[in-house]
């Protein structure tokens, strides 16, 4: 029973390489984004890492109707009447 009452924080998925992470972050990656490529980073090296990641087009270079979609498949509510700053600022922090 002991189990049920612990704090949050072990709830919480921890952060292996909270530089990178910070730093995803201030770029503009949601949390999510931000803690799997620090924590692989942290598992297989930076370098590693990278060499794994693909080019992606910046949101503000995508129509409304992508964003939309985009929302949609990360299962996001609320999306439907935002403008497209709003759903950026949504998609970057999910």
């Amino acid at each position: 029973m002991a189990q049920k009452n612990a704090s949050k924080e072990s709830d919480a998925p921890q952060i292996k390489d909270e530089e990178l992470y910070e730093s995803l972050r201030q770029d503009g990656a949601s949390k999510e984004k931000a803690a799997r490529i620090s924590n692989a980073a942290a598992r297989d090296g930076r370098s590693e890492v990278g060499e794994r990641g693909g080019d992606s087009g910046s949101y503000e270079d995508w129509t409304v109707e992508e964003l939309k979609e985009r929302a949609k498949e990360l299962d996001l509510t609320g999306y439907s009447d935002l403008r497209k700053d709003e759903l950026i600022e949504k998609l970057r922090n999910h």
